[in-house]
């Protein structure tokens, strides 16, 4: 098979596009053909050499990647052959292996893709969309929130724009760019800014005085500029930090009363069930297969997985990036 090797940590340029053997089921395993694998953050700062949240050391060389959907071509021992030739979606967890023609994974973790969604929408809704209904579990929205969205172009912020509009939300979403800010309005959004333009919160202001929720994957100046438009009793959800660390004291905008760190345990620990990933994982696929949440996405091909690390690291792609073989 073809796949994409890091064989030494460093810049995009170091994901090589290169022929490596085809992985063999062990026992409780499938192979799935790959069609569409997805492209997270963190593949970007593991790629660098930072370990991030990974609970162990990358070893390379490594084939990088944790989200895949495909069809099954290959069973090992214990696995029941009605898996055999299905459509499926597995998150691999932090075992890699994603950004290859082929990649084997436990049958426990897969998820059958239903009918009328395609596999990239299947891969960005077992990552992006389990993280979105996990943060979403935190806040009750209806006609009486205002909602505000940074990053409201990316991957999770497309969704939370989506959910926050069906629930009858005012929905104001924030993203670099005419092009991006179209797209975030096409979203639900009722006002979409760019937040490189600093009049962006005095313009919230005069529309809308204050906003009741702010969700908050970016951090640093826009975080803190967010965070000063809540109002009383508003809700100031971290779940991530792309411009810069915002806890623990990284540049003021986590302030006690307010905001509320709400990724690891704290997200798990309200999903219920014996496998609460799993739990939002299904919440996710059902939401995208009744139509109520639809993944924006940008697609490479999988040779490109370098072009579409530069991409995301540069802000230059919107929704999901998703790489095909």
């Amino acid at each position: 098979m073809h796949a994409i090797v890091l064989h030494a940590f460093g810049p995009a340029e170091n994901l090589v596009h290169e022929k490596t053997a085809d992985p063999v089921p062990g026992p409780g395993q499938v192979r799935i053909a790959v069609a569409a694998a997805g492209v997270h953050l963190l593949d970007t700062s593991l790629r660098a050499g930072h370990q991030g949240p990974a609970p162990r050391p990358t070893v390379l060389p490594t084939i990088p990647g944790r989200e895949v959907a495909g069809t099954v071509e290959a069973l090992g021992d214990g696995v029941d052959g009605l898996w055999l030739g299905r459509r499926v979606v597995a998150h691999l967890g932090f075992r890699p292996g994603g950004y290859a023609e082929l990649a084997v994974t436990e049958v426990e973790r897969l998820h059958e893709i239903p009918e009328n969604l395609g596999f990239a929408e299947a891969v960005a809704m077992i990552g992006t969309g389990r993280t979105a209904l996990g943060i979403l579990q935190f806040v009750e929205l209806g006609p009486e929130s205002v909602v505000l969205v940074p990053a409201a172009a990316g991957g999770i912020g497309t969704l939370l724009v989506q959910y926050a509009h069906h629930a009858g939300a005012t929905v104001i979403g924030l993203a670099g760019g005419p092009e991006k800010t179209a797209r975030v309005r096409a979203a639900g959004a009722d006002l979409a800014l760019d937040y490189t333009d600093p009049g962006w919160p005095a313009e919230v202001r005069a529309r809308f005085g204050s906003v009741t929720v702010v969700f908050d994957g970016v951090g640093g100046e826009v975080a803190r500029e967010a965070v000063a438009l809540l109002g009383e009793d508003g809700r100031h959800l971290v779940f991530g930090w792309s411009s810069e660390g915002i806890q623990g004291g990284g540049g003021g905008a986590f302030v006690e009363g307010l905001s509320e760190s709400v990724l690891g345990p704290a997200m798990l620990g309200r999903a219920g069930g014996p496998d609460p990933l799993r739990t939002l994982e299904l919440r996710a696929l059902a939401e995208a297969a009744h139509g109520r949440l639809r993944p924006a996405l940008t697609r490479f091909p999988l040779a490109e997985a370098a072009a579409a690390h530069r991409a995301l690291e540069n802000r230059a792609t919107i929704g999901k990036v998703v790489l095909e073989p």
